[in-house]
């Protein structure tokens, strides 16, 4: 992973492909290459839908590499929801794929003058660039399903649906699975729109004869890999918990506690829950003949993901995951997991953020355009939105446009973005998270989830504002630094429990790159890519007052514990002062 491969998609006489050294980008990878990239290279007062943003796609550092849990891509641009910086992050097959075909990076630049629509091929005799405008808005399985006629199945693909066409601020990136499916995405902040602005339909990787990425001291990354395995399967949410039932077994733990949002933030317990639960949902698969753990890209361990069949035993879509479920689940009242499922699928097909169009339905339910547990309707809406009606164009720019087109006050977004599964007045460390990211609303960007409610990593009360500012600092600046490893972030719940599997970590990034690590380091790089992000989004216009929840948090009481979001505005403004 040496070299850059860029495409100028605005050269004179069509589309031009460069392949240019790391340079000042040594060293990087993820997260932090492509905040580095972005911060440096796009004006921050640009339209994110025009010729000045750039899409910048990245493995990260263990990326192509034996190392287990190393298949997260990174995805970074100026986002068309928020107007600041992004990274949205994405597991399946596309970023070990890329790294092994040597590349750090691939970005898109400039804009073309002509609607063409074109498909990129990466494979070990080099790039190529076409036009192929038979694609033009195929949905996601329909693309992939072409792409491996053409390409045959050595394949991964990375791509946009419908909605990333039509440049709507909820639009994700498709990458497509061990099965060759488009089931994972880097959905957040619309960077498929930023992608569909670009003219790019579809990345084609194959990475047929290469190898795999070789470690400069083979021994000692052979030996920190078995010892960072070890670690996580010993620990009960990587080893026990998150395999057996998922990402959804979070549903009863969370209702319980009081912190599921329900019918659009009105109540934090979903007197449903148990139908749409993680352990339900894998009892479901199961008698179905789907599968209740499943890896998304080769080498993971933890196998949170499944297979969603419907009633008929027919593959349907991959097993959503809790904040899918949630989103589309008790956040619009509806118990109901086939109709959930499917919603899962026209996501996933069509390209959109399935957080964001969760809460965007709960928006447009509370807006009376359907009634709360509708879940025919909604699946009409979705189909709107893929299909590009008038009204679902307006659905497709998430719940911020959707809450002002229909003067909606309940409006749970941060910068732009739709808050996720947990409601910040009864999970006071994920609301200062939410508050202050630098990417809008997003649990990823430091998961206080984990010592809020889990006990992971510590004990802080959820209910009180004590000790969140510190959980919240500390998770986020955690959370940089394993984005930019091409780390899955599950393997957080087993680095804060377990010392010697976060020095396995260190162990595998020092062997395989020739370096000497500490754990100082690591927190040192999580602060410089925070330091960087903010910088971006302070010259596009972002103050302090954006890292604020919207106002209801704080006036309104949540059931069952009738809890508010009572942290100060001047302890939210402390989060970055280190």
């Amino acid at each position: 992973m040496e070299k850059i491969l860029r495409i100028d998609m605005s050269a004179e006489g069509g589309p031009r492909m460069t392949e240019t050294p790391l340079g000042e980008y040594a060293g990087m990878g993820g997260r932090a290459l492509t905040s580095s990239l972005v911060a440096r290279e796009v004006p921050p007062l640009c339209h994110p839908l025009g010729a000045e943003n750039k899409l910048v796609i990245a493995p990260g550092l263990l990326s192509g590499t034996t190392s287990a849990m190393s298949g997260r891509l990174s995805v970074g641009c100026k986002s068309p929801l928020t107007g600041g910086i992004k990274e949205a992050n994405s597991g399946g097959q596309a970023s070990q794929v890329l790294a092994r075909l040597g590349y750090a990076a691939v970005v898109l630049e400039g804009k073309p003058a002509t609607d063409d629509l074109y498909k990129v091929i990466i494979n070990k005799d080099g790039a190529r660039i076409e036009v192929d405008n038979s694609l033009k808005m195929l949905p996601n399985y329909d693309l992939v399903e072409e792409m491996k006629k053409q390409y045959g199945e050595s394949i991964a693909c990375i791509s946009i649906g419908t909605a990333g066409e039509m440049k709507m601020s909820a639009a994700s990136i498709a990458c497509t699975d061990m099965e060759l499916r488009p089931t994972r995405h880097a959905g957040r902040g619309g960077v498929g729109a930023v992608m569909g602005a670009k003219r790019v339909k579809v990345i084609v990787l194959d990475d047929t004869g290469k190898k795999m990425r070789p470690p400069k001291d083979p021994e000692k990354f052979k030996d920190a890999n078995k010892r960072f395995v070890e670690g996580l399967r010993k620990h009960p949410v990587t080893g026990q918990a998150l395999p057996a039932y998922g990402t959804n077994v979070l549903t009863n733990i969370l209702s319980e506690a009081g912190g599921y949002p329900t019918y659009n933030f009105k109540e934090g317990r979903y007197v449903d829950a148990h139908k749409i639960s993680g352990e339900t949902q894998a009892e479901t698969e199961t008698a179905r003949g789907g599968q209740a753990t499943h890896g998304c890209h080769r080498g993971c361990v933890i196998r949170c993901s499944g297979v969603y069949n419907d009633k008929d035993g027919h593959f349907l879509t991959k097993q959503p995951e809790y904040e899918t479920v949630w989103a589309h689940g008790g956040n619009c009242g509806i118990c109901d997991l086939d109709a959930i499922a499917m919603l899962d699928f026209l996501d996933d097909n069509f390209g959109l953020d399935t957080i964001e169009m969760g809460v965007t339905l709960g928006v447009a339910m509370d807006a009376g355009i359907l009634p709360f547990g509708d879940a025919e309707g909604a699946i009409r809406l979705i189909k709107e939105v893929g299909q590009g009606t008038p009204l679902g164009r307006i659905l497709g720019n998430g719940a911020a446009v959707t809450g002002k087109v229909f003067g909606v006050e309940r409006v749970p977004v941060v910068k732009g973005q739709a808050l996720p599964a947990y409601d910040p007045r009864a999970v006071k460390g994920i609301g200062v998270t939410y508050a202050t990211s630098t990417m809008g609303a997003d649990h990823t960007a430091g998961y206080a989830v984990a010592t809020n409610i889990l006990k992971v990593g510590g004990d802080v009360d959820p209910l009180k504002p004590e000790g969140q500012i510190e959980l919240s600092r500390n998770l986020q600046i955690a959370t940089a630094a394993v984005d930019s490893t091409g780390m899955c972030l599950f393997i957080a719940f087993a680095l804060l429990d377990q010392p010697d599997t976060f020095q396995a970590l260190l162990d595998l990034l020092n062997s395989f790159h020739g370096l000497n690590l500490t754990g100082d380091d690591v927190t040192a790089l999580g602060k410089t890519i925070l330091k960087t992000e903010r910088d971006f989004n302070a010259r596009a216009g972002f103050t302090s007052q954006h890292d604020r929840l919207p106002w209801f948090f704080k006036n309104e009481l949540l059931a069952p514990h009738n809890a508010t979001f009572d942290i100060s505005d001047e302890d939210l403004d402390q989060v970055f002062n280190w």
